[in-house]
């Protein structure tokens, strides 16, 4: 049977010497991305895809609705228990029917480049979204909003009959077809987020393709 050798005095100090230097060069590694992480204003985030888009009418994996999610913001939000809450809209309320939805949008809303952010921008977000011509495969899911099913079939070619109006740059007015027990939920949905008609107007399909091709909204 073979003996084990000893192992010397010198190597014992050195495996030693080395574990120390892994464990503590860990430990301040560590400290040191703590320090990083708390007091940069960057939040790093990691997908284990390429992403796909960040253009709002075009987005169907759950990547991308989870970085809209984190830099966009819809008329309204959810707690951490999933009830909805106030985002872009301070203020809502609907009819006793619930047929007639109105949003009053926080003042002084601005996009990420500066353009004011207004119910317009609803308007035309929700109005391309449903615009056969922009394919969205989300579109289905403003059936029972006034005329979305009409003019997403292309029964209906006129996008202003969609049952969404800016009363004003901060009031929007909502009209369904039936009521929509699920309807404040979809409204912090990146789906029906508003998008920049000004900023968007140009890029035609590379919208969202890139992030100098996108502007954003929040949080």
């Amino acid at each position: 049977m073979a003996r084990k050798k000893k192992m010397s005095t010198g190597k014992k100090v050195g495996i030693t010497a080395l574990a120390a230097v892994i464990v503590i060069g860990g430990v301040a590694g560590y400290a040191t991305l703590g320090k990083k992480s708390t007091t940069s204003n960057v939040l790093n985030e990691y997908l284990p895809v390429d992403m796909t888009t960040q253009d709002l009418s075009q987005m169907t994996d759950s990547y991308a609705f989870e970085v809209a999610a984190n830099v966009q913001q819809g008329l309204l939000s959810r707690t951490s228990s999933g009830s909805p809450k106030a985002g872009l809209a301070k203020s809502w309320s609907h009819s006793k029917d619930g047929l007639t939805w109105t949003f009053h949008l926080r003042k002084g809303l601005k996009w990420s480049n500066g353009d004011p952010l207004t119910a317009s921008d609803f308007v035309y977000a929700w109005q391309r979204t449903v615009n056969p011509k922009t394919a969205s495969q989300y579109a289905y899911i403003y059936s029972g909003i006034k005329n979305a099913d009409a003019i997403n079939s292309g029964k209906d070619k006129d996008l202003s009959s969609l049952g969404i109006k800016a009363k004003n740059k901060t009031t929007l007015v909502v009209t369904l077809e039936h009521p929509m027990p699920q309807f404040q939920n979809l409204m912090a949905f990146p789906v029906f987020f508003a998008q920049d008609k000004k900023f968007e107007s140009s890029l035609g399909s590379k919208v969202g393709t890139s992030s100098s091709k996108q502007v954003y909204s929040g949080p």
